[in-house]
């Protein structure tokens, strides 16, 4: 099977003056007025370029999702390289940093569940987090379902959830963080205190 052929220099080069042109956009104005004409304006890139690369404001929000998330993928990689932290460090660091990606991205992501409700179960990023979570809880805590619990921790970052929290409830991030921690701790605990005896519901 013959590889994927390498983008070009310059389709790299105005892709990512879209993207940034686009998050832009997004800091000054908000994700409701984001428009490819626009986006097409701020870039300094023709319409058509921004149409034939994303074809719809969809598309553009999805790439915009997926760039955020191999920042946040390989920030979290360099982190786990410089201090060989143990697995309660690494779930901690990984909760945390998913805590600050949503925050920095709630209109998008909010765009995006709105266009999708049940798109982010089957997005690439929402899989990648729910193996990368399996695993951490697996080795912190043998005996637990490691991926149920990974789906509970997920739902913390549900962005309707997660706005609701920052703006009708009025929680800072630090707090959602500390509740992070706190069902951290509980599923450390759940490990070291071992498998329930035979026939404990």
């Amino acid at each position: 099977m013959n590889p994927a052929p390498a983008e070009r220099a310059d389709a790299a080069r105005n892709r990512l003056r879209i993207l940034d042109a686009a998050r832009g956009l997004l800091a000054a104005d908000g994700a409701a007025d984001l428009s490819l004409d626009a986006v097409a304006k701020e870039a300094g890139v023709g319409v058509g370029t921004v149409y034939r690369r994303f074809h719809n404001r969809a598309g553009l929000v999805y790439a915009l999702i997926e760039d955020n998330e191999n920042r946040f993928q390989a920030a979290f990689t360099r982190r786990c390289e410089d201090g060989s932290p143990s697995a309660h460090e690494r779930l901690g660091g990984f909760l945390h940093g998913l805590a600050d990606l949503v925050e920095a991205n709630r209109g998008l992501l909010l765009l995006a569940e709105a266009s999708a409700p049940a798109g982010r179960y089957h997005s690439a990023p929402f899989r990648r987090h729910h193996e990368q979570i399996t695993g951490m809880v697996a080795e912190l805590a043998p005996g637990p379902d490691a991926g149920y619990l990974a789906d509970l921790l997920l739902m913390a970052f549900t962005p309707g959830l997660f706005d609701f929290q920052r703006t009708g409830r009025g929680w800072d991030v630090d707090r959602i963080k500390h509740g992070l921690d706190t069902l951290v701790r509980g599923i450390a605990a759940a490990g070291a205190a071992g498998p329930p005896p035979p026939g404990t519901p």
